[in-house]
C-alpha cells in the first residue's frame, strides 16, 4: 500500500496565547466556523500559567495544534515559533483576544490569490462590544516611528468600504504571503512586544511588497487584553521600539529630523497628561506623572543601549531595499499623521 503524503493547506492561523484562558476559547471558536476550510490552527503558548493549554487540548482535540514555550517569548517570539512549524502558503495572525467573523479566512485568501505582488493584508477590526467602534483598518506612522491605527475609534459608518493600499497591517489580524517572509524574514525578535508589526511591515514594503485593506476581513478585538491599554509595560516597549524602527529603516534626512518631531509630540503628550488628553492622559489617570517620566528615561536606556545591533540591522535592510528613498518620504505623506493625532487621540 502506498500512502500519499498529506496536501499542505494553504492557509496557516497561527494563534500566540499568553495566560488568555478567559477568550482563547472563543478565539478558536470563530476559526471553527470559518465558511473557508483549506487552514490549520497553531496555537503558540507563551508559558502560560493559567491552564491554558490544558484548556484548548481538552475542548479543541485533534484540531488546533499546540506548541509550548517554556517561558514567554512576547509577540515576535511566538508568532515566528508559529510560522516555521506552519505549512501554509498564506500566514493569518489572529490575537487570542480576537474573534474572525465567519468570512475572514475566505475575505483575506480571494484577495490574496487575486494580487500576487500583495505581501500583507490588513483588516477591518473592530472594538469588542458589539458597536461599530473601530480599532484600527491598518496602520499611520509618525515622522519619528511611532504608529496607530487607521480609524481608531471611529464609528464606522461605511467610510472603509474601499479595497485600497494601506502602509501595513496590525498584527492583531493579518494576512501575510510566505514568499515575502521568506525574503524578508520574520518578526525582529530584539522588539518582544508592540511594533514588531511595523517592524515587519516596514521591511515587506522596502523589499516591494505592497499591503492591501480588505474591509470584508472583520475581526472584532478586545483591545490590549494582555498588557493592558496603557499600562507602564506597553509604554516601556512602544517608546523604545519606535526609535529602533527609525534607526532601521528611516531615510538619513528624515533620521536626522526624527528628534525634533519627537520633542513636539512630548511637548504635546506632556499638556494631554497635565489635561487628560490622549495615551498620557489616560496612562495619567492610573500612574503618575513622575511614573511616565520614569518609563520613558528606561525605554531610551534600553533603546540606546541597542541601537549598534539595530544600525548593523539597518545596513543589511539596505543592501536589499528596492525602493528609492523618495517613495519611502511618499509613504509619510499618504499614511503619515499629525503629532496632535497621535497625542491627543486615544
Amino acid at each position: 500500500m502506498i500512502f500519499l503524503p498529506m496536501p499542505s493547506p494553504l492557509v496557516s492561523v497561527i494563534v500566540v496565547n499568553w495566560n488568555g484562558k478567559e477568550y482563547v476559547r472563543d478565539c478558536l471558536e470563530s476559526l471553527r466556523a470559518q465558511t473557508f476550510s483549506d487552514f490549520e490552527v497553531i496555537l503558540v503558548d507563551n508559558g502560560s500559567t493559567d491552564g491554558s493549554v490544558e484548556y484548548v487540548r481538552q475542548h479543541f482535540p485533534g484540531w488546533v495544534r499546540i506548541l509550548v514555550n517554556a517561558r514567554n517569548e512576547g509577540f515576535s517570539g511566538g508568532n515566528n515559533r508559529g510560522i516555521r512549524a506552519a505549512s501554509g502558503r498564506h500566514l493569518a495572525l489572529l490575537n487570542n483576544d480576537a474573534q474572525a467573523d465567519p468570512h475572514w479566512l475566505e475575505e483575506l485568501v480571494r484577495v490574496a490569490e487575486e494580487n500576487p505582488r500583495a505581501g500583507m493584508l490588513a483588516c477591518k477590526i473592530y472594538l469588542q462590544g458589539g458597536s461599530k467602534m473601530i480599532d484600527n483598518v491598518g496602520h499611520l506612522i509618525y515622522r519619528d516611528g511611532l504608529n496607530r491605527g487607521r480609524g481608531r475609534l471611529e464609528v464606522d459608518h461605511g467610510q472603509y468600504e474601499k479595497l485600497e493600499e494601506v502602509l501595513f497591517p496590525s498584527g492583531c489580524a493579518a494576512l501575510y504571503r510566505r514568499e515575502m517572509l521568506e525574503e524578508v524574514g520574520l518578526f525582529d525578535e530584539d522588539f518582544f512586544a508592540y511594533g514588531d508589526d511595523t517592524d515587519l511591515g516596514l521591511k515587506g514594503r522596502l523589499a516591494g511588497w505592497k499591503c492591501l485593506y480588505v474591509p470584508g476581513a472583520i475581526v472584532h478585538h478586545r483591545y490590549s487584553q494582555s498588557s493592558g491599554s496603557y499600562s507602564p509595560l506597553k509604554a516601556f516597549y512602544v517608546e523604545r521600539n519606535r526609535l529602533w524602527i527609525a534607526i532601521k529603516y528611516f531615510p538619513l534626512p528624515l533620521l536626522v529630523k526624527s528628534p525634533l518631531y519627537t520633542l513636539y509630540r512630548f511637548f504635546l503628550q506632556g499638556y494631554g497628561a497635565l489635561s487628560g488628553r490622549g495615551a498620557a492622559g489616560r496612562f495619567r489617570e492610573e500612574n503618575s506623572l513622575f511614573r511616565l517620566v520614569l518609563i520613558t528615561v528606561q525605554a531610551y536606556v534600553s533603546a540606546f543601549r541597542g541601537l549598534p545591533k539595530m544600525w548593523r540591522k539597518r545596513r543589511e535592510v539596505k543592501r536589499w531595499t528596492r525602493v528609492s528613498e523618495g517613495e519611502v518620504l511618499g509613504w509619510f505623506r499618504r499614511f503619515g499623521m499629525s503629532a496632535r493625532e497621535i497625542s491627543w487621540k486615544d
